[in-house]
């Protein structure tokens, strides 16, 4: 083998395992891998904090499927990596942290930035490696893609000593490439088992979660939903598994992000067949109520998911898709073209037009309400949308429309603020041909605006749409101090808040401010056309209305709904 620099031989492996793009900071005890980036084929965007670096990989990674990577120095670059490589670890999503380390002879002096971060990552990654023998450079990072690849996927980070870079291995990339990966399969008596326990409900349910969409199993399951008339209610992670116009798909249950139809069929349900879905304590709620009446059996390729919530009756450990597959010619062996029609799912439709929850409010101060149903018009089914967590992302669940996978990025178990806009940037450069938006709060804006400055710089376009329920809710604070101090008028102090539109223009980015209804519409294709042309993020944001709480619950029968409704629930799981 020809004697070649380590970290030539490291970026050799980066690309021929697909990676075409990483986020990071340069600093010294990583130089020896960015100077070996600079002749490769991989682009490198310089991010502005290094827990967006990872958000923006996850971004890249949920979008398009493959591996994000974000790269950072030694010391606080790795733990600021912490909690982005905890929220793709959550959510299972496959991404890659690099960090500088300080000379193998200073790991244990308290030297200059030496953090072992090796070790203090582990409990939110699948695997972690501190490199000590750059022999074993090209072998660690293959079994690092392997890693994140096989079975649950998530994250991996790998930690390099300078002097480990700086070392010449012997590597020839001509005889090397990517390691196989092994695919569960389920076991043959196992499906039996569940097509029995199908085919003798009465109203079953299909639920796909997150594991369906990264198994690429999507047609599958559509394909035995049609082919078993099993109405789909799939979780928050699952979404865009099914579209949401298809005559099988009820809608979202749970405690928060739900829809009326969705609980409704969850709680009359007799048995419910969960594939690659880990029952979230969001979308549980109570299990009394959440168990009571029906069976369950649950696909999952991570052995120890089964059972970690609680016991289901039938319990499979299996890739999504080859067990989805599965079923399918198990069903095709027994029933031939499939089942006709029950009354069960020929309801469907209805059933999700009848307990659809209003919309078209022109009140003002707006509803969110009313911003959602401007998205579901106004943007194509092709857009991705990118979302985080609070109240946002809440109404989201209960009003977004979703037609397809990877068309809807969340961070849905670790919920970390800020997340939306590095998400909108890794997405934006993974699936270029599609329009990105990314639906944000005015609070959770704050946290990462910073990387707005990077989607100038490196010309990603994408639109963020903001729900503002502070700016009035400031406006009212004034008011209440004016009261309080006897009469005399303080004044509206614009340092309550911040100008969300002047932060975007300062950073060389565009943003308009909307407080009426009507005028959503015409602010939203300003922003998609003003995107366009400058090659740069806009921000709509809507002026909300403080007091807008969002539909929630302890449990699925009990969520409370605060807005007035133009039609009256079907059954008495809405508590009004």
């Amino acid at each position: 083998m020809t004697p070649m620099p380590a970290m030539e031989a490291v970026v050799k492996v980066l690309e021929s395992e697909g990676v075409d793009t990483i986020f990071g900071i340069p600093g010294a005890s990583i130089l020896p891998f960015y100077d070996a980036l600079r002749g490769s084929s991989i682009r490198h965007l310089t991010v502005r904090h290094e827990e967006g670096g990872t958000h923006a990989a996850e971004g890249y990674s949920r979008a398009t499927g493959r591996i994000g990577v974000a790269v950072g120095t030694s010391g606080p670059a790795g733990t600021n990596m912490v909690t982005g490589l905890y929220t793709a670890w959550a959510d299972s999503v496959p991404i890659l942290t690099i960090t500088g380390q300080v000379p193998l002879a200073q790991l244990d002096r308290e030297g200059f930035q030496a953090v072992d971060i090796a070790e203090i990552v582990k409990p939110v990654v699948k695997k972690s490696y501190l490199v000590s023998q750059p022999d074993q450079l090209p072998w660690v990072f293959r079994e690092a893609f392997r890693t994140m690849r096989e079975g649950r996927p998530g994250p991996v980070h790998i930690d390099l000593p300078v002097d480990v870079q700086l070392a010449t291995i012997a590597y020839d990339a001509a005889a090397d490439g990517p390691l196989a990966i092994h695919r569960a399969e389920p076991h043959p008596a196992a499906i039996e088992r569940a097509l029995d326990l199908l085919l003798a409900a009465e109203r079953p349910l299909l639920m796909p979660g997150g594991g369906v969409i990264l198994a690429d199993a999507c047609e599958e399951l559509v394909e035995l939903a049609e082919l078993l008339q099993l109405p789909v209610v799939p979780t928050l992670m699952g979404w865009g598994s099914i579209p949401n116009d298809h005559p099988l798909y009820v809608g979202l249950a749970g405690i928060q992000t739900q829809t009326r139809a969705g609980n409704k069929a969850l709680l009359e349900s007799d048995l419910v067949l969960a594939v690659g879905a880990r029952f979230a304590d969001r979308h549980t709620g109570d299990l009394d109520v959440y168990r009571a009446g029906r069976r369950f059996i649950h696909i999952d390729v991570e052995p120890t998911q089964i059972g970690r919530v609680f016991g289901p009756d039938l319990g499979i450990v299996a890739d999504a898709r080859l067990a989805l597959k599965a079923l399918v010619e198990a069903a095709r062996r027994r029933l031939g073209t499939g089942r006709a029609p029950t009354l069960w799912s020929a309801d469907v439709p209805d059933r999700r037009t009848s307990l659809a929850r209003k919309t078209d409010y022109d009140t003002v101060p707006i509803k969110p309400q009313r911003v959602f149903q401007e998205l579901n018009e106004f943007f194509d089914r092709d857009t991705v949308f990118v979302t985080a967590i609070g109240l946002y992302q809440i109404w989201s669940g209960q009003f977004q429309e979703v037609y397809q996978p990877r068309h809807y990025l969340i961070c849905g178990q670790a919920g970390p603020l800020g997340w939306e806009i590095p998400a909108c940037i890794g997405a934006k450069l993974g699936r270029p041909d599609k329009a990105v938006v990314g639906v944000v709060g005015d609070f959770s804006f704050q946290f990462l605006m910073e990387e707005v400055a990077v989607a100038c710089q490196y010309e990603v376009p994408f639109v963020l749409v903001m729900l503002n329920n502070a700016y009035l809710g400031l406006i009212r604070q004034a008011e209440l101090k004016y009261d309080m101090n006897y009469g005399v008028d303080i004044g509206y102090d614009e340092s309550y808040g911040i100008d969300h539109v002047k932060v975007m223009e300062g950073m060389g980015a565009a943003g308009r401010v909307v407080d009426q209804p009507e005028d959503i519409r015409a602010a939203l294709e300003w922003a998609v056309a003003t995107a366009a042309q400058t090659r740069r993020p806009v921000l709509v944001e809507v002026l909300i209305e403080r007091e807008a709480n969002a539909a929630m619950g302890a449990a699925l029968d009990a969520i409370k709904e605060f807005e007035s409704a133009d039609r009256e629930p079907a059954a008495a799981t809405i508590e009004a």
